[in-house]
């Protein structure tokens, strides 16, 4: 979410908790992407905030009730408050349990993955095929209105690659199931209790390597049958996907420009393919950065 809009979401998320009586004079800012995660203090309550036209919060809030019954590790939505989704000022307010920070180790990332994806396979819920998600990729792509700014050349290489790692990892014919689409350290809450999972709106069925493209390195050397061939090619197409809609109007990742110019370089430097958290790494200067041209 750009820097403009936090204002407002967080003044949003204090006002939901205080028309529930929960506590809110503050707010913490834990993750921005494409929705806020803050701690509401001193109610200590987990809020998460997006523009009304995100859309996904009500589906989260119904996966999250499923995959609690099938027993997967995903984070309790907040006990003190109806689990619906409150408007305020043009966004939709969710209310979940705060739980103080553990940091994971790569041993436990990888067993509560493993355990989400076994909860999952008891969970009768519909939804789309990992490949919806290259297919909205590719329109951005295609499409010059929706990605005004991406040259010529690039959308050319872009929509090339996008083509080609879907007919690879097609052809695998691997066995799917329903994943969590995108269980990257960000949608992952480290508690005493072992990880939790949130950001369940964007639940797919495909190869179990799909998820594990999303994930750090150590976490897959954890994970039991990886077929590294298909771990490789998905971890190219989830940043082919990533590089696509950086350069959609309206994204509102912060730094967009920024992680778009530097998911292209990564595309055309070729393999090994860097995995999500050292891209996130780079970017946010924990690494050494290329310069940006």
């Amino acid at each position: 979410m750009e820097i403009s809009e936090v204002t407002r979401a967080i003044a949003a998320a204090i006002s939901v908790a205080a028309s529930l009586d929960l506590p809110a004079d503050d707010a913490i800012l834990l993750h921005n992407s494409n929705r806020l995660a803050l701690r509401l203090t001193p109610c200590d309550v987990l809020a998460r905030v997006s523009p009304m036209e995100h859309k996904g919060a009500q589906l989260e809030i119904d996966l999250t009730q499923r995959f609690t019954e099938a027993g997967c590790p995903v984070g309790a939505l907040e006990p003190r408050a109806e689990p619906l989704v409150y408007t305020r000022d043009g966004f939709e307010v969710t209310l979940w349990t705060y739980y103080e920070p553990v940091t994971p180790s790569p041993v436990e990332y990888a067993k509560a993955l493993e355990l989400l994806h076994v909860g999952m396979r008891k969970a009768d819920v519909p939804s789309p095929r990992f490949t919806d998600r290259i297919t909205e990729a590719q329109e951005v792509v295609a499409n010059p209105d929706l990605s005004p700014e991406l040259p010529d050349v690039d959308r050319v290489f872009l929509s090339g690659r996008l083509r080609s790692l879907r007919e690879a990892i097609e052809d695998r014919g691997t066995v799917e199931q329903l994943l969590h689409g995108e269980p990257h350290p960000g949608n992952l809450l480290g508690t005493k209790n072992g990880p939790l999972f949130i950001d369940l709106e964007t639940c797919c069925r495909g190869p179990v390597e799909f998820d594990l493209a999303h994930v750090p390195e150590a976490v897959c050397e954890h994970y039991p049958n990886v077929d590294q061939e298909l771990l490789d090619d998905c971890r190219h197409l989830v940043l082919a996907m990533v590089a696509a809609w950086r350069w959609e109007t309206g994204d509102q990742f912060p730094n967009g420009r920024r992680f778009r110019a530097e998911f292209l370089r990564a595309l055309h430097e070729g393999p090994p393919w860097p995995t999500l958290d050292t891209m996130n790494k780079r970017l946010n200067g924990l690494e050494n950065p290329p310069k940006v041209t």
